[in-house]
């Protein structure tokens, strides 16, 4: 299986950020724990700071068997990034690494997620492994 996930801004300096919501891994680290988790599927990561480069790997994505999408902070404010969402026809899930729910109010929505055939957040780097999990079974089910 070939799975694309993508990340967006901030995750590539995870090793900086607070532990207590996103673990102590970093970005690096993160892709190797999903590789040694599924070791016989194909994985392309992808990150970037750039509303843009995330729209345009997303519209890549046709290529694969399933996405998992971190938008970070762009969960919150991309309307082009949802959108984009829409156009691709693999199993998506997005992920977070801390509880949105439990944040401060205007992280707590996702505009992002309704374009999505799920969402896990709060299991820091086992919200990766979780989505990768569900696409499994999602393409199990459609077989």
């Amino acid at each position: 299986m070939k799975i694309l996930i993508i990340n967006g801004p901030n995750i590539n300096v995870l090793h900086l950020r607070d532990p207590k919501y996103y673990g102590s891994l970093s970005l690096e680290e993160l892709n190797n724990k999903i590789r040694s988790y599924f070791p016989e599927d194909s994985f392309e990561f992808f990150q970037s700071n750039h509303e843009g480069a995330i729209i345009d790997k997303i519209l890549a994505g046709e290529g694969f068997d399933g996405l998992v999408i971190n938008p970070a902070a762009y969960s919150h404010t991309s309307l082009a990034i949802k959108d984009t969402l829409e156009i691709v026809q693999i199993p998506k899930i997005e992920v977070h690494l801390s509880n949105i729910l439990q944040r401060e109010s205007y992280r707590q929505g996702s505009i992002t997620a309704s374009s999505c055939d799920g969402v896990i957040c709060g299991l820091k780097e086992f919200s990766y492994i979780a989505a990768i999990y569900s696409i499994k079974n999602l393409l199990k089910s459609t077989k």
